[in-house]
C-alpha cells in the first residue's frame, strides 16, 4: 500500500485565507454589542478631517447615564409637549401645512431646537414605524443627580418615591415638591417611573428647577440619608400618626410615596422611622401618588414654617 504525502506543517492563523474575514465578522459584532459601528477607511478620514470621532453610535444606541433618547411622535403629543417646555433636542418635520406642525415649528426655532426637514420613509424609520404625522420631537436623555447632591442646606426635604410606574405620577410630585420646597426627589434606578416626555409634561416644567436622583437600592439609600441625620417618614394607610402631627418634619427630612394601591414595599416600609397617613372622613379608601404626596407636603411645609 502507498503511502500518503503529507499535507505539511499546518500554516498559522494569519497565513490562512479566511482569517481576515474572520477577524472583520468579529470586529462587526463587537461593534454591535458595544453599541458602536464600524467605519470603513474613507468614511474615518472623513471624519478626522472634521474633527469628528471615527466611531459612530446607530440610532436609539443607549447614552452614558443609560438612558435612550425618547421621540415623542404626532402633531397633538409634539406641540403639547412643546409647550409644556420639555427639552427637545431635534425636531423632525416631513409635512408643515398642519397648524399644529407650524406652531410646533415656531416653538421649536423660539427656543434654539434644532429643525431637520425629513421625508415620510426616513421618519418611519426614525420612529420605528410609529403612528408619526409628518412630526417627531427628540427628547433629550435626562441627566440624573446623585441622591447625596439632595443633602443641601442644614434642614433638607427630599422626596423618594417607591412602586411608582407612571411617569404622570412622578411628574406631579417634582410639581408639588417645587411648590413646597423640596431640595429634590429620589426614584428607584429599576421597575419605577424615569423622567420621560410625561413627566416633564405633568411636571409643568418644574423638573428644570428640582433634581431627580436615582438610587440603585431605596432601602440602602433611605439608610444612608438615616446616616446623614435625617428622619424618614413613610406615607402610608397603615400608619398610626396623621402627617399634620409630625413635628420631627421640622428637622432634616426625607418623605417616602408609596404607589396607589400598593403602598410601600416591606423592605422600604420596614426602613422608614415612622408610617405617617393622611386622615380621610370621606369614602375614598385612597389617593392618586401625586395628590396624596401634594396634601403632604403642604402639612410638611406648614411644619416646618
Amino acid at each position: 500500500m502507498a503511502k500518503r504525502k503529507g499535507k505539511g506543517p499546518t500554516p498559522k492563523a494569519e497565513d490562512r485565507h479566511w482569517h481576515g474575514k474572520r477577524q472583520k465578522a468579529r470586529a462587526v459584532k463587537s461593534a454591535k454589542r458595544t453599541g458602536t459601528q464600524t467605519l470603513g477607511p474613507a468614511a474615518r478620514a472623513a471624519r478626522a478631517a472634521e474633527g469628528r470621532p471615527t466611531t459612530g453610535r446607530p440610532a436609539g444606541a443607549r447614552r452614558a447615564n443609560g438612558e435612550v433618547p425618547e421621540l415623542v411622535t404626532g402633531r397633538n403629543p409634539v406641540v403639547e409637549a412643546l409647550r409644556a417646555g420639555v427639552p427637545g433636542s431635534t425636531l423632525y418635520v416631513s409635512s408643515g401645512t398642519d397648524e399644529r406642525v407650524r406652531e410646533s415649528i415656531q416653538i421649536a426655532a423660539d427656543r434654539g431646537i434644532p429643525l431637520l426637514e425629513t421625508g415620510k420613509n426616513e421618519l418611519d424609520r426614525l420612529t420605528d414605524g410609529a403612528v408619526h404625522q409628518g412630526i417627531a420631537l427628540q427628547v433629550r436623555p435626562y441627566r440624573y443627580a446623585h441622591p447625596d447632591d439632595l443633602l443641601t442646606g442644614t434642614s433638607p426635604l427630599i422626596v423618594a418615591v417607591d412602586g411608582i410606574t407612571d411617569p404622570r405620577n412622578l411628574g406631579a410630585i417634582v410639581r408639588s415638591a417645587a411648590a413646597f420646597g423640596a431640595t429634590g426627589v429620589v426614584v428607584p434606578e429599576r421597575r419605577a417611573a424615569g423622567v420621560n416626555a410625561g413627566a416633564w409634561k405633568s411636571s409643568a416644567g418644574t423638573l428644570a428647577t428640582v433634581p431627580v436622583a436615582q438610587a440603585t437600592n431605596l432601602a440602602r439609600q433611605l439608610k444612608a440619608y438615616q446616616k446623614a441625620g435625617c428622619f424618614v417618614a413613610g406615607l402610608d394607610a397603615r400608619g398610626g400618626v396623621a402627617v399634620g402631627d409630625m413635628e420631627i418634619a421640622t428637622g432634616p427630612f426625607v418623605l417616602v410615596v408609596g404607589s396607589e394601591g400598593k403602598g410601600l414595599g416591606r423592605l422600604v416600609a420596614d426602613t422608614c422611622d415612622m408610617l405617617v397617613t393622611i386622615p380621610m372622613p370621606g369614602e375614598a379608601e385612597s389617593l392618586n401618588a401625586g395628590v396624596a404626596a401634594g396634601i403632604a407636603l403642604y402639612e410638611v411645609s406648614r411644619l416646618r414654617s
